[in-house]
């Protein structure tokens, strides 16, 4: 799959789209659960499911980096700017642990991507489409950042614990 196959994160004109993230994942989640139950009928679930991943991150890494070009850095600052982009929509609620240079520290209290997943019985499938996509993302964002989480809502935690940090920033 080339750069040029990936969707950008941003429309072309560099305005958000009209649909917010949390939206977007629910169209997607309902488009994408027959299509991977047909087939994975046909062909495995699980060869299917692995390739799913393969591909959602791939994505996940591309429009990191294209969100890098697009914002003109790739700093932690960048970064809350995009997970308070990430909450629009009543989709997550966050508290800030910890915020500097180096680092950033938050736990998601609650997760309405977690919520409509579970709602549709499509758990599984929002650990692919949303949790995972996460460490990808970052990757393409900025290699130099890093991710630990270790609990998820969708786990079935009480909260998400994410913890960013970057040796190195620079602005592209």
């Amino acid at each position: 799959m080339s750069k040029k196959d990936i969707p950008p994160q941003f429309p072309s004109s560099h305005k958000k789209s009209q649909v917010n993230l949390l939206d977007r994942r629910e169209i997607e989640a309902r488009i994408l659960a027959p299509f991977i139950d047909a087939l994975g009928a046909a062909f495995g679930r699980e060869d299917v499911i692995h390739i799913l991943q393969k591909t959602v991150s791939e994505i996940a890494r591309q429009q990191g980096e294209q969100l890098a070009q697009t914002l003109g850095s790739h700093s932690l600052h960048d970064l809350k700017k995009l997970v308070e982009d990430w909450s629009e929509g009543n989709a997550l609620e966050i508290e800030v642990l910890e915020q500097s240079d180096e680092v950033f520290s938050f736990n998601v209290t609650r997760c309405g991507y977690a919520e409509f997943y579970h709602h549709l019985g499509l758990s599984e499938l929002g650990v692919i489409l949303s949790c995972n996509r996460d460490y990808a993302l970052i990757e393409g964002f900025n290699p130099s950042m890093r991710l630990i989480r270790t609990q998820t809502i969708i786990g079935g935690a009480p909260h998400c614990d994410f913890r960013y940090t970057c040796e190195y920033q620079e602005t592209k």
